[in-house]
């Protein structure tokens, strides 16, 4: 019985060893690839198509759906309320560091990617790549990628000068873009909208860490 549990000890520890070790891989691969994860950011920004061309009010309310402690968690968030498992950093990890992701051992791979990249680029930068590389769902043109490229397809402007409710539908369709359509009426994206107007006007808050979905601000909430 002891050569079992001994057996199973050491394999336990080589599975931890190797989980540990496949993190620390996305770590390093996004410190070796900062530089140019850097002047892809860098480019983005210039051509107004970072964090900082949407504005601070309508940055806060994409940052208040996607993830609010954005500005200081360092790459990942446990706790906060509507954080859920994804960061911001992670997100932009997942399509950065993956030619195709596979959820479960992806996650730890991607967990320290995404620790990396807080490591060596700034929040700025981040969130460019971030809004560089969204999918967006479907479009008049097809499937769309990038949150900027997506408010030029749908309304002909850049997101600064959309109206609130208009730039809300662009946040809306985020956590589910492939469910959602953005090009036409959309009575699921037209609910999501209603639930992130209510988070935006302090009439509800997430119900806990997992409610990305805004349960807590359903019809009820009101």
């Amino acid at each position: 019985m002891m050569r079992i549990l001994k057996y199973f000890g050491i394999v336990f520890a080589l599975l931890l060893v190797g989980l540990v070790g496949y993190g620390a891989k996305g770590y390093w691969d996004a410190v070796s690839g900062a530089e140019g994860l850097r002047a892809q950011a860098d480019a983005a920004i210039a051509q107004g198509r970072g964090g900082g061309s949407l504005g601070p009010a309508r940055r806060a309310i994409l940052l208040a759906v996607e993830d609010p402690n954005f500005s200081t968690h360092p790459g990942v968030d446990f706790s906060t309320p509507g954080a859920g498992l994804t960061t911001i950093t992670q997100s932009a990890a997942k399509r950065l560091a993956f030619e195709e992701f596979h959820p479960g051992l992806g996650k730890i791979r991607q967990t320290g990617y995404a620790l990396g990249m807080e490591s060596r680029l700034s929040k700025e930068q981040i969130l460019a790549l971030w809004l560089e590389t969204l999918e967006m769902g479907n479009g008049p043109d097809g499937w769309m990628a990038g949150f900027h490229s997506a408010s030029s397809a749908i309304y002909g402007r850049p997101p600064a000068e959309l109206t609130e409710a208009e730039f809300i539908r662009l946040v809306a369709v985020l956590i589910a873009p492939a469910s959602y359509d953005l090009a036409g009426s959309d009575a699921k994206l037209d609910e999501r909208v209603a639930r992130i107007q209510r988070l935006v006007a302090g009439a509800c808050a997430p119900s806990g860490f997992s409610d990305v979905w805004l349960q807590g601000c359903g019809q009820r909430a009101e």
